[in-house]
């Protein structure tokens, strides 16, 4: 089951990466999109001194809400709850890396830290957004695993 369930969230993250890179293009954290931006508060704080655009605030929304789809089919807890933010934290996480990986305007040859401004810090060859959600996944799918 875990290996569907890591497969699904792949799966998933790549779709998202596919999808953003059509939008985006080249410009990647929606630099050129016709799109309300905020550079400032506590949101920006939260996301690492990144702008919080109108783009990403509904795509984060409408994905926190498609991946809360099964709370229509069984009966909520904090376990659930636990493990349906580690998929959402996983499949984002995910999905950033593929979108550099797949975006021919990028590739893996081009995934540093001198090429990517929206990445503000980096912990060895990952921006440390990254080594965070890692960790934060692996928790949270330790308390939810229980709740399928």
């Amino acid at each position: 089951m875990i290996i569907g369930f890591l497969a699904f969230m792949v799966f998933l993250a790549f779709l998202l990466a596919q999808w953003e890179i059509q939008i985006e293009g080249k410009d990647g954290w929606a630099a050129k999109l016709p799109c309300r931006r905020w550079e400032k508060g506590w949101l920006v704080r939260l996301m690492g001194g990144r702008p919080i655009t109108g783009y990403h605030l509904f795509m984060i929304s409408f994905t926190i809400a498609i991946v809360h789809l099964p709370l229509f089919f069984v009966p909520w807890s904090w376990r659930l709850e636990s493990l349906l933010f580690g998929f959402y934290a996983g499949m984002m996480l995910l999905e950033d890396f593929f979108w550099f990986v797949f975006n021919p305007h990028y590739g893996i040859k081009n995934f540093r830290k001198e090429k990517i401004w929206w990445h503000k810090g980096w912990w060895g060859p990952v921006p440390s957004l990254y080594w965070i959600l890692l960790v934060i996944v692996v928790l949270l799918f330790y308390f939810g695993w229980g709740a399928i």
